[in-house]
């Protein structure tokens, strides 16, 4: 069913090694507005989307939340490579390398564990494509707030991809929004 390149969608860059933001950049892997959350909601929704066309949009969507779920993660796992664990412990990460080590794990930046609470999905299309629409405009926000945390500017470029990518989102769900309010309105015939 897929065909897997073994590249990402676009290159995780990071210059140094930076705790504190791979502590920050967690929130997009397990937080309630990260990518994992996205497309998990997005491939649950589109179940009970009346059109080809609105399914395919949440699937694709879905499928390249994915993709940038993989981009967090490998930009967590670059800033914190060859870390020394008693600086990862100063720096309020003990617990988690404790755990996890270095590697990426489904919590925010609390280290509150990842919930499918975070998912909504109404079964009304245009309810969730309304949550779809403020959900994207949520991990905009997020990427934004995280490209002020960092002077790293490799991270910056990759983050602002991310943010570029999120405002695409929104636009292909308000156009769907816009098709599946059309569909519901038209007459059909039988």
């Amino acid at each position: 069913m897929w065909v897997y390149e073994k590249k990402l969608q676009y290159p995780a860059k990071v210059c140094k090694p930076d705790i504190k933001m791979a502590k920050y950049l967690i929130a997009q892997y397990g937080g309630p507005d990260g990518e994992l959350a996205a497309a998990l909601r997005y491939q649950t929704q589109r179940f009970v989307m009346p059109t080809g066309r609105s399914k395919a949009i949440l699937t694709d969507i879905a499928t390249e939340e994915l993709a940038h779920l993989e981009i967090i993660a490998t930009l967590v796992f670059k800033l914190l490579k060859g870390v020394p664990a008693e600086v990862l412990k100063r720096e309020g990460l003990g617990e988690y390398y404790v755990e996890h080590d270095r590697t990426p794990f489904y919590v925010d930046t609390t280290g509150m564990l990842w919930s499918a609470a975070y998912i909504q999905a109404k079964g009304d299309p245009i309810a969730d494509l309304h949550e779809d629409m403020a959900a994207e405009e949520k991990a905009r926000s997020t990427y934004e707030h995280l490209i002020n945390l960092t002077d790293d500017p490799c991270v910056k470029d990759t983050l602002r991809f991310l943010r570029e990518r999120e405002i695409v989102h929104f636009q292909r769900f308000g156009e769907t929004l816009v098709h599946i309010q059309e569909y519901l309105q038209s007459k059909r015939y039988f």
